[in-house]
Order: structure tokens, then C-alpha cells, then sequence
């Protein structure tokens, strides 16, 4: 039957369904129940009871009112908000604005800089994703997500971009080596960053897009420059946020605070969207009386506010951001052996749960290299992602995953990495 849901190009062709979900594992379409490997939005998994539980009794208990409203339980999820992921940030942070998905949180702090500042230019760096809303989506400058259209012959007719957009270089590291970038080469990187950001309102960094993990160095360099040029710094923690990556948040691994930080997919537990810009004391103190004019009828709807309080609470009680960090020190390990054993495997970056393969390009005329190393990682039992323009896969992890699991998903990566590797040798 043909569908009448217009696809975007996530996902293949021919692919099983996925019809139901559990924990950590997803039941497909032809019966079979793989391990979720490459989820963002489920950080607890699917499904998990305490979410639901909170989740339902909002849908049965609670009104829903509109962002203007005064609202109990949005101030009560603000507070957790700020005194669970971000404790120790007492003399930094502000307050918080709740948005429905990361590229809106994006795009309303880009028009606050903008508003703030008085300024039209923004600075991103390269390969970033922040998003197909507005702003958001004029710093998108990984060339697949441009909001536009690409034909099947490659053609790319992208959307024109609403605002000037500047671009500053990255560090690319492997294993984790990001965080033992010296302030020197941090220097050397961003040596021609200040006329970029002499006349800017923003500059707006994320943690993971491309396979660009974290750097302090580099972030605390770039502090300093946007500092001293008036720039607003906006850390775009959508994907890395809430603890993934072994910390509450990436900015977290460097010495310097941004003025912003953006945050969204898992802030919903898997189980509704929700996002939220939180701004610093700073950035208060610059809207001091006046009121920001950004309202939406369906920012901290009532099932929004309670799956993100019972998210909070489990990741706080539970101590997953400890396990995240713990088993990524085990991830990195095992990431390095699979970087030895496969040649097909040009680069592997990554920090605790969250992790971005580079493959070399395979041999023939057949499918490319991260798209037949995913179709043998399903058949081995492990659903990952991947990303055709960069032919890589990415494979992000529930932090409720079990070491028994944890086990499988790393049998599977090497199964599917030996089939694509054997197709590079053909």
C-alpha cells in the first residue's frame, strides 16, 4: 500500500518496521526483537514505567494551559530542571524557557542573541546540526540537512538562508581525544576566529554532529574570543545533554560557562517532546525588565512537564550519568579493538554512550560501506544508524543498557563491520 507519510531520507527503503518497543529493545515488523541502538529521544528506553506512570496520571489529572499561564507544575520542573542536572551551577544559571523540540530551543536562543546584541550574524562551526526551524536551520551546515530538496541523482537544492552565517573549523578526533586537546592547538584551530565574530550576536557550538566530539580546550578558547567581541555563546546540548556522554552536560568538561545552553531529544524520556533554553544570570541581567516576545500554546504541555520531572528523577536516583561515564571508558576500549581489527574503519570518535563511525568507501558498484555494515549489524541483531552523506554509523545507547546487551551490541558491530570489510576487499 503505498504511504502517505512524505519521508525524509532517514531510514531505508525496504527496512523492517518497527511496531513495538521495550527497554532497551524494539520488536520489528517481521517478529524478530533487535536492541535499540540508535535512539536519541529514549534515554531510558521505551516504555519506562516510571515515565509512563507520570505521564498518564498528567493526561488524567492535569489541564492544559497555555505557555502564558502561571502553572505550578512548569515551576516546579523548572526548579528540578536547575537543581538536579544542573547542581554545582548555582552562580551560573539563570532561568529557564521550555520549548517543544531542540531546533525551536535552538532557534529562539539565536533570536535572543540577536535581540539582546542588536547584531544579524551568527557563527557555527564546521559540520554542525542544529536543527530544520528557522535559525536553527540557517547554522545547519552539514551539507545533507539543508531543509531543502535533493533529487536522486545528488542534485541539492537547498533552502536560502535567512541570516549571514559564518563558519569556524573544528577539531576532528578520534577515540575520545578531544579532551586532551591542548589550549595551543585550540589556539592554532581558531587563529582566525575574531573577524568572524567581531559583529556577531552568536556563536553556536554542539558536542556531536559529524562526529565532532567534545573539546574544552577549544570551547574555553573560543569563550574567550566571543567574550571579548560581544558575541553571545550559545552550547547547543540537544543531543548531549542529560548525561549521555558522561557528565550532565558536555560544556561541563571545560573550564568556561556558555550564556546559553540548549537542550531537547531525551529531555522527554522517550515518552513526549519537550526542550528548553536556560539562560545564565548574565543573560537575565541583559533582559532584566523587559519581556521576551516568544509565546507558544503548546511549550510545557502538562504530559511534556511530567515526563521530563520523572526523566530527571530517574537519571538523579539511579545514578546514570555514572554509568554513562563508566561504560564508556569500556566503550572506548572495545571502539579501539574494532578500529585494529576492521579495515574498513577510517575513524571512530565518541564519548560514553554516544559514538560516530567513519568508514572507508566500499568496493563496486553495490550499496555503501555504513549502509551494508547496518544491514548485517540488524541481521546480527542490533539496530544502529547511519548517515549516507558521511558513510558512517552512529550508534547511540539507552543509559539503562544492560552489560549482557552492551555484549550483543558489540558482537553485532563486529559482525557488521566484517561484511563490509569483506565487500572492500571484493
Amino acid at each position: 500500500m503505498r504511504t502517505r507519510v512524505l519521508r525524509s531520507s532517514i531510514g531505508s527503503e525496504g527496512a523492517p518496521r518497527v511496531v513495538d518497543g521495550s527497554g532497551a529493545e524494539l520488536r520489528l515488523s517481521n517478529g524478530r526483537t533487535v536492541i535499540d541502538a540508535m535512539t536519541t529521544p529514549a534515554p531510558l528506553g521505551h516504555r519506562h514505567p516510571r515515565v509512563v506512570e507520570a505521564v498518564t496520571a498528567a493526561v488524567k489529572n492535569s489541564p492544559t494551559l497555555d505557555e502564558g499561564w502561571e502553572s505550578a507544575d512548569r515551576e516546579a520542573a523548572a526548579d528540578e530542571l536547575i537543581s538536579t542536572a544542573f547542581a554545582g551551577e548555582d552562580s551560573w544559571v539563570g532561568a529557564v524557557r521550555f520549548a517543544v523540540t531542540g531546533s525551536e530551543a535552538n532557534d529562539l536562543a539565536l533570536s535572543l542573541c540577536q535581540a539582546l546584541t542588536g547584531r544579524r550574524p551568527l557563527v557555527t562551526r564546521d559540520r554542525a546540526y542544529h536543527g530544520m526551524v528557522g535559525l536553527a536551520r540557517d547554522v545547519t551546515v552539514q551539507p545533507q540537512w539543508h531543509g531543502g530538496l535533493t533529487e536522486p541523482n545528488g542534485k541539492i537544492s537547498p533552502v536560502p538562508l535567512g541570516t549571514p552565517v559564518r563558519t569556524l573549523p573544528f577539531p576532528e578526533g578520534v577515540l575520545g581525544s578531544g579532551l586532551t586537546l591542548s589550549r595551543d592547538e585550540a589556539r592554532t584551530i581558531l587563529a582566525g576566529a575574531e573577524p568572524l565574530l567581531e559583529d556577531a550576536a552568536a556563536v553556536i557550538i554542539d558536542y556531536s554532529q559529524g562526529g565532532r566530539y567534545a573539546a574544552p580546550a577549544y570551547q574555553d578558547e573560543l569563550a574567550g574570543k566571543a567574550r571579548a567581541a560581544g558575541t553571545l555563546w550559545i552550547a547547543d546540548e540537544v543531543v548531549t545533554g542529560f548525561g549521555k556522554c558522561g557528565k550532565w552536560f558536555n560544556f561541563q568538561w571545560g573550564e568556561s560557562r556558555p550564556d546559553i545552553v540548549t537542550l531537547g531529544k531525551p529531555m522527554g524520556g522517550g515518552a513526549a517532546p519537550v526542550a528548553a533554553v536556560v539562560v545564565s544570570q548574565q543573560v537575565l541581567d541583559l533582559i532584566g525588565n523587559s519581556s521576551w516576545q516568544s509565546y507558544s500554546a503548546l511549550r510545557a504541555h502538562s504530559t511534556a512537564i511530567a515526563a521530563s520531572r520523572a526523566f530527571l528523577q530517574v537519571v538523579s536516583e539511579d545514578k546514570l550519568v555514572d554509568r554513562a561515564h563508566a561504560l564508556g571508558l569500556v566503550i572506548t576500549d572495545r571502539m579501539a579493538r574494532a578500529a585494529e581489527r576492521h579495515s574498513i574503519v577510517r575513524r571512530i570518535d565518541g564519548m560514553g554512550l554516544h559514538w560516530w563511525i567513519d568508514l572507508h568507501p566500499s568496493g563496486g558498484g553495490g550499496p555503501d560501506s555504513a549502509t551494508r555494515a547496518a544491514t548485517a549489524v540488524l541481521e546480527a541483531g542490533v539496530m544502529v544508524a547511519t548517515s549516507g552523506e558521511a558513510n558512517a554509523l552512529l550508534i547511540t545507547l539507552p543509559m539503562i543498557i544492560s552489560d549482557e546487551q552492551l555484549e550483543t551490541v558489540f558482537q553485532a558491530l563486529d559482525h557488521g563491520l566484517t561484511a563490509a570489510s569483506d565487500d572492500l576487499r571484493d
